[in-house]
């Protein structure tokens, strides 16, 4: 009840919509209890020589028709409305799910497998439907006719109506030891397929490594052990319900056993007339069918409360990065932003055992290029989520031209930043919808429309409806290409030739609207760098951040994103990332980390004349040819 409570104040937009549907729900148990007590006073009738006619026989059957027919409407009213309000329901929570999702900071997914959090905004959610449109209505229902059958049983006598009652005690003792039983199982059901749903993922996305590494056999071991677990969960919860249905079966025929013989028995001593028996079975029927009823809502609504288990963990997690309530904006259009970025003694660590960064200051002015080296595990991406505020520092400082980040609204802080990865996430739509993804975001509802059937898409300043509009691939292509149009495809063209992109985009089968697959399954690691550096340039924000931007691309394509990184050095803060050291020679200052401190600082050239690390980095790179022995040569020299 706790759940059904918290439920229906999540659902309270819809309470409306509900109450309506239990006037349908009200008329439909009305009209079940009105039909025997018809059918009694014909049998009554039928027991008094002349008192049937034919005009009276016209009259219960008409009766009787206007009662079916009403209580089907009700029961479509109830059905239907409930339904709406179920649908609409679970629409707002999964995308409140969605939204929570957003909202929590990335330790929470560190532990958290994503084929589970889909089954909870998926599968969990959708059980909420199974709950508003059936559960609920079905218990408000058979609640209602129980009582209202209890008033009329006990009118016809009261006697008989006690015998009734016999097994009822058995049957709510019986549903308890069920419910405590069977609750349970159903929240390992859920678990267990938020953990097959999981592997399907995980197994479904690194498809190409599990070929690649010939690993068919043990993947496919692997899951025949997870189905076969998911399978025998469900079978021990369905075999709880095979004892349990038929027992409340049995309970009920006994009691329709009892009341047959006892009313006989009655009617045979004249203590009872026919047309009562009758009546009396009618109503009996109405009473024990809704128990039956309502021991199976014990089984749906267990499942439901599983879910919702899940769902409000996942509703009530809370996120460790937030907005402080008195949070400010800063814009580059007013004139508020530059691009200064400030470490003030940061210190930071994951795990507080294994310390990643440890008093790490420096400064980034605006228009500078800043790179960062050293070796593997040393802290370098570490900062860069830091500035993104990913994560806190433990102790220290970051500030963005002055302001401390943990003061700046998540938006304009990020609004701040263009950042291109190693790891490059590409949306599976067009190349020019990815490259306009980071202007889209802000201005592109197009893009958004174009998932929402019955949307409506701007193409060219006329509004058309999807639902009118959108029927074939081939129409989705024509309006995606239109809106991406809209969106300035001149500046889209133009980032890609800075990144060194369009030629290779020109030679594609449809050039900019060449669809690239989940992932950009369909393009090279050196494409999806270009197009994801396209995407930082036209993002156009004062910082630009770089983490091994040109790690899958050759020597050739390197140089020349080299070439566009320094056109744009002056114009924005460049925050570069790089085992390659090719890549920064020319930053206007390089930090050199090792085991979470900076051990050096300076310029290509200035850290070449110290001979420290730097340098000794400098040299195992030459030594592979990866950078050119004359870029290693100490500057004295």
């Amino acid at each position: 009840m706790k759940l059904v409570r918290r439920l229906l104040t999540l659902a309270s937009n819809h309470i409306g919509t509900m109450i309506f549907a239990c006037f349908g729900i009200v008329g439909a148990a009305v009209l079940n209890l009105v039909t025997p007590a018809l059918l009694r006073r014909f049998t009554a009738s039928m027991e008094e020589p002349g008192a049937l006619t034919a005009r009276m026989l016209l009259l219960y059957a008409g009766v009787l028709l206007a009662a079916y027919l009403v209580r089907a409407v009700c029961r479509g009213i109830s059905l239907g409305v409930a339904h709406i309000a179920a649908w609409r329901f679970v629409g707002e929570l999964t995308l409140k799910l969605y939204d929570k999702l957003e909202q929590l900071s990335l330790r929470y997914y560190q532990d958290k497998q994503t084929g589970d959090l889909m089954s909870r905004l998926g599968n969990d959610a959708r059980q909420f439907e199974l709950l508003i449109a059936h559960s609920i209505p079905d218990l408000v229902s058979n609640l209602l006719v129980i009582a209202g059958v209890c008033i009329m049983l006990f009118t016809i006598n009261v006697r008989l109506a006690l015998i009734t009652l016999i097994p009822v005690p058995l049957i709510f003792l019986f549903s308890w030891l069920y419910s405590k039983k069977v609750a349970p199982m159903f929240r390992i059901n859920s678990r267990v397929y938020g953990e097959l749903s999981g592997v399907l993922q995980d197994n479904i996305t690194g498809m190409k490594e599990i070929k690649a590494f010939g690993c068919e056999e043990s993947e496919h071991i692997k899951m025949r052990h997870n189905c076969r677990y998911y399978a025998k969960v469900n079978i021990r919860a369905n075999l709880a319900n095979a004892v349990f249905t038929p027992g409340i079966e049995l309970m009920t025929s006994i009691g329709t056993i009892l009341v047959l013989l006892f009313g006989g028995l009655l009617v045979l001593d004249g203590q009872m007339r026919i047309s009562d028996i009758v009546g009396f079975i009618m109503y009996l029927s109405l009473f024990y069918t809704p128990l039956a009823v309502l021991a199976r809502l014990v089984e749906d609504m267990q499942a439901a409360a599983a879910s919702a288990e899940r769902v409000f963990a996942l509703l009530d997690a809370e996120p460790e990065i937030t907005e402080s309530c008195d949070a400010v904006s800063i814009d580059t259009r007013d004139g508020t932003a530059h691009g200064t970025i400030s470490f003030e003694h940061v210190t930071f660590h994951y795990n507080p055992s294994e310390p990643v960064l440890d008093d790490i200051s420096f400064t980034a002015a605006p228009g500078e290029m800043v790179a960062l080296v050293g070796p593997t595990g040393v802290g370098k991406t570490t900062i860069i989520s830091l500035i993104e505020r990913f994560w806190d520092p433990i102790s220290g400082c970051i500030r963005i031209d002055g302001h401390d980040i943990r003061t700046l609204t998540m938006k304009s802080l990020r609004e701040q930043m263009s950042m291109v990865l190693q790891d490059v996430f590409l949306f599976n739509g067009t190349i020019a919808e990815n490259i306009a993804y980071g202007i889209s975001c802000a201005d592109g509802e197009e893009f958004a429309a174009l998932t929402t059937p019955g949307g409506s898409l701007s193409v060219s300043g006329v509004s058309e409806p999807l639902s009118d509009v959108v029927h074939t691939d081939a129409e989705k292509d024509r309006i995606l290409s239109s809106s991406v149009t809209a969106l300035d495809m001149e500046r889209i063209i133009e980032a890609a030739k800075i990144a060194h992109a369009h030629d290779f985009i020109e030679d594609m089968p449809d050039g900019y609207n060449t669809l690239i697959g989940e992932r950009g399954v369909r393009l090279s690691g050196g494409q999806k760098q270009r197009i994801a550096i396209a995407r930082a340039v036209l993002r156009n924000a004062p910082i630009l951040i770089l983490d091994e931007a040109t790690s899958a691309v050759d020597n050739e394509t390197e140089a020349e994103i080299q070439a566009a990184i320094e056109a744009l050095a002056g114009t924005r803060t460049v925050i570069v990332i790089a085992h390659r050291l090719s890549t920064v020679m020319r930053a206007d200052k390089i930090i050199v980390l090792e085991r979470g401190r900076i051990v050096e600082e300076g310029t290509h050239q200035a850290l070449l004349a110290r001979g420290g690390l730097y340098a000794k980095l400098c040299r195992a790179q030459a030594d592979t040819r990866s950078i050119g022995d004359a870029d290693c040569t100490d500057a004295d020299t």
